[in-house]
């Protein structure tokens, strides 16, 4: 639907700029995108290359192995169905400590795979469990520190302060991340007494 969306406002622009005069406007807003979008995805696969291997490094470094022993408890009480020593538990981990450095493209893998490790935990396989829903909201809301993209996304456009979206992006994704945890946990009060 949202493709259609979408093409129907680009069609209409171009239908409207034909019989306005303005598709030398149309042409120059298609090139000056083009270049622009180029230049962003280098700067991007730059970060995202830096950022996915310091996750790799983490990880076999330990690093990654020794938080999420400290998030076991947050982690226990958030996901208590879940047996202590599953392996979904570390990916999990892994999933949030991407994305409290703000890489939600180092995030993915690791959530998937813990989507699928609670998948082999799941009595009713046609349909999310706890554990699934929870973690689901959990990464949507995404507690973040540093928002590493938005950065890289204000620095390529000439930003006087890149930076300066850290408190606001941190005190947003708390609110959202406490606000899902809470929903949730309401929810599975109400549905699971």
């Amino acid at each position: 639907m949202l493709n259609y969306l979408w093409g129907g406002m680009i069609l209409i622009g171009i239908v409207v700029a034909a019989f306005t005069g303005n598709m030398q406007n149309i042409t120059q807003a298609i090139l000056d995108s083009s270049k622009e979008a180029i230049t962003v995805c280098v700067t991007m696969m730059g970060i995202i290359a830096m950022w996915s291997g310091m996750m790799e490094i983490a990880n076999r470094s330990g690093l990654i192995k020794e938080l999420s022993k400290k998030m076991r408890p947050f982690l226990s009480y958030i996901f208590p169905d879940i047996p202590k020593n599953h392996k979904s538990l570390d990916y999990i981990s892994t999933n949030v400590i991407a994305n409290i450095l703000g890489l939600g493209w180092a995030a993915t893998p690791a959530g998937i795979k813990a989507m699928e490790s609670l998948q082999t935990i799941n009595k009713k396989k046609d349909e999310a469990s706890r554990s699934m829903c929870m973690f689901l909201v959990f990464n949507m809301s995404s507690l973040q520190i540093i928002s590493v993209n938005i950065i890289a996304y204000r620095s390529q456009f000439n930003s006087a302060n890149p930076s300066e979206i850290i408190a606001p992006g941190l005190f947003a994704t708390l609110v959202s991340t406490v606000v899902g945890i809470w929903v949730i946990k309401i929810i599975e009060r109400w549905k699971y007494r």
